[in-house]
């Protein structure tokens, strides 16, 4: 697999707009309302918050992709359309409706989402003023304009691309995503939008994106919430002329590790650009007694205030990793873990190993920190990713309503 144009519209068929709607009522002139159309009917799949609170939006696409069929999704940032009741689905039903309406399709083939502050009703005068901009500006090559409308505090847009080799045809995905704060395992504390040029049947796209998901946005930790908006939602649209991926068939396989590598990378990146973050921090688990072993095991390292504080203060703490993992639920015997930051060891058979404090804080202090615990419990291992707490994610979360 090689990398490829980049975003949404990397596959064949797929256009995409941003526009500026003025949603939240500032006059910043950033772009807030995001349009993904296809040119023909996709199937359609889509993972979703496990939040008891789920945003109108969610409600409403999580019907849709439950048909498998979907053509297009419409997307605005800086209002959550969330806890605010009957209105609130109106709203998001009408956002469907108005983007149907531009490009002429049936409202059931559109999805919609929304990200932001949650409790406020949308503005809908504006919404309908900015799908009718993106409408009229749908492009090839709009992907970064969609990607950019869909932030909130994310400090650069998020997007990716592979090709693939899928019965002897090149596919491509392409996928966009925001998140920086309310990021927590459970899915998928995010917003992602996946494109794919395959044909891919229904359950296929949904046991893949599913499985991927389960590693990759499920792995991945800023703050602990999990947010009532999460989504991700992949549309297949077979332009590609691909035999048709199916569960069981050698196509799968294929399909699903190129989607899981793409998910994958844009996990990382919203790991790394956590509200306030300096550092993305990942976390590898092995000799665990099972999967879910050394996923609870990695996930709680990720996710602990103090490791996470460690880290930004550049403080080889590396007892708080030990308390992470004791605390996780994981069944293993502490006599036996052995704990490595990057590659300088700091424990072995459950005893501290002496260590250069000035090499540990050297590694605490790179773009990247990476802790790997052994358990020597089992075969399994696993993957997270979070990011270091500072003061700005404070900062950023004291004022963000106002």
């Amino acid at each position: 697999m090689a990398d490829v144009k980049v975003g949404v519209t990397a596959p064949a068929g797929f256009m995409a707009a941003g526009a500026a709607a003025d949603i939240k009522g500032n006059g910043s002139g950033k772009k807030d309302i995001a349009l993904l159309a296809s040119r023909v009917p996709c199937t359609a799949a889509g993972v979703y918050t496990t939040n008891l609170v789920k945003a109108a939006p969610v409600l409403v696409t999580q019907r849709r992709t439950g048909a498998g069929r979907l053509q297009a999704v419409v997307v605005n940032s800086g209002n959550a359309n969330a806890c605010t009741g009957a209105q609130g689905l109106r709203d998001a039903e009408e956002m469907a409706r108005l983007a149907a309406e531009a490009l002429c399709l049936s409202p059931e083939l559109v999805g919609v989402a929304s990200t932001g502050v949650i409790g406020v009703p949308l503005p809908m005068d504006r919404v309908a003023a900015g799908i009718a901009a993106a409408a009229a500006a749908l492009s090839p090559d709009g992907g970064e304009d969609a990607a950019l409308a869909i932030m909130t505090t994310d400090t650069y847009p998020k997007q990716t691309a592979v090709q693939v080799e899928i019965g002897g045809k090149v596919a491509t995905i392409g996928a966009m995503a925001k998140g920086s704060g309310m990021i927590h395992p459970n899915m998928a504390t995010m917003l992602c939008f996946v494109t794919t040029d395959a044909e891919v049947s229904p359950g296929a796209l949904q046991a893949a994106l599913r499985q991927a998901a389960d590693r990759s946005f499920n792995m991945i930790t800023v703050d602990g919430d999990t947010s009532t908006n999460d989504m991700v939602v992949a549309l297949a649209n077979g332009l590609a002329g691909t035999p048709k991926v199916a569960p069981g068939t050698p196509e799968y396989q294929v399909f699903a590790d190129a989607l899981e590598q793409v998910l994958i990378h844009l996990a990382r990146e919203i790991a790394r650009d956590g509200e306030g973050a300096t550092k993305l921090i990942e976390v590898r688990v092995k000799g665990a007694r099972s999967l879910e072993d050394a996923r609870k095991a990695a996930r709680a390292v990720c996710g602990s205030s103090l490791v996470k504080a460690a880290v930004f203060g550049a403080d080889a703490n590396w007892g708080r990793v030990l308390a992470a993992l004791g605390y996780s639920g994981a069944q293993f015997d502490p006599a036996r873990v052995d704990l490595w930051l990057g590659g300088l060891q700091m424990m072995a058979a459950g005893a501290p190993v002496p260590f250069d404090e000035e090499v540990a804080a050297a590694l605490l202090q790179q773009p990247e920190v990476v802790f790997t615990a052994h358990l020597h419990a089992g075969d399994a291992e696993a993957t997270a990713w979070g990011c270091d707490l500072t003061y700005d994610y404070v900062r950023i979360n004291g004022s963000y309503r106002t």
